[in-house]
């Protein structure tokens, strides 16, 4: 998926635009710890190649991930065995109940469907082939389908290691949910997939007002997907900011592994000199047009 002679699109592209932000490249690491993993990083990325480089990434966060699962249901049994749903969950769900209404029910559930299991793969999937077809290339199938994996890997561990009862039915807005309530997998997908679905849209955007509104808009969108999850009685609190907490450091993992990829491509390029206008990725890399 590259064009020699378009500047927005391909490994040229990624390097014009991606690696900067207001014009200025993000700082490099300032530990000795960020430069070792970055060399190391830029040793294999030699090797295998970015792409796979970048794969190879998001599959030990993958692992990472799930370990994070088990990690927030040990911290989640130990919360409960002592509280339990009475300390938080029970009157936020009980507030949440006076303030419906049929037409705020239909909305909100409406609303909440977007992230669901029908709605956020149609979102993803048309994300993903616009930005790739438009980009011409395959940076954000890897990233889209990389935060999605995670945050199902996360959902199914989470309801398998603790298997937590959802609100009862009678406080609950139909139509019901029957899997098992811990982590929400709705707030999962709002904050991984449509986060890193804003931090691709941001990296192509000239202004910074544009920047602040998508990520305020994705922000937002985790924010109230799982609020609704609790309004309409399908998880207690504590299952969507699992969602949050969870989704939020695979989104960050992702967002980290790309910036990883494009200093494998910065130093790629920078190694390879120029081999004409043929669309080598020498060609594409020789000159960094301005964002």
């Amino acid at each position: 998926m590259t064009h020699p002679h378009d500047s927005t699109q391909g490994v040229q592209g990624e390097l014009a635009q991606d690696t900067t932000i207001d014009n200025r490249a993000p700082r490099p690491p300032r530990s000795n710890a960020g430069r070792v993993v970055e060399k190391r990083v830029q040793v294999v990325g030699d090797k295998v190649g970015p792409n796979s480089a970048l794969i190879l990434l998001l599959v030990i966060g993958l692992a990472i991930v799930v370990g994070l699962s088990v990690l927030a249901a040990e911290i989640y049994e130990a919360v409960t065995d002592r509280d339990g749903v009475a300390g938080l969950d029970q009157p936020l769900l009980d507030y949440a109940i006076t303030l419906r209404s049929p037409v705020a029910d239909s909305i909100i559930t409406g609303y909440t469907d977007i992230a669901g299991q029908i709605g956020m793969p149609i979102i993803a999937i048309a994300t993903l082939l616009v930005l790739s077809i438009r980009r011409r290339s395959w940076t954000p199938v890897i990233l889209i389908v990389a935060a999605g994996g995670g945050s199902l890997l996360m959902t199914v561990a989470g309801k398998n290691l603790i298997g937590r009862v959802r609100p009862q039915q009678a406080e609950a807005v139909p139509p019901y949910e029957t899997s098992a309530s811990f982590p929400s997998g709705h707030t999962l997908n709002a904050v991984a997939v449509v986060g890193v679905i804003a931090y691709l849209l941001i990296l192509r955007r000239q202004t910074r007002r544009a920047r602040v509104l998508i990520a305020l808009g994705a922000v937002l969108f985790a924010l109230t997907v799982g609020l609704s999850r609790v309004y309409l009685g399908h998880h207690w609190f504590t299952d969507v900011l699992a969602g949050w907490v969870l989704g939020a450091a695979w989104l960050a993992f992702v967002i980290f592994a790309h910036r990883l990829y494009l200093s494998i491509r910065e130093h790629r390029h920078a190694r390879r000199p120029a081999e004409g206008a043929d669309g080598s990725e020498g060609a594409a890399g020789a000159e960094r047009p301005a964002a």
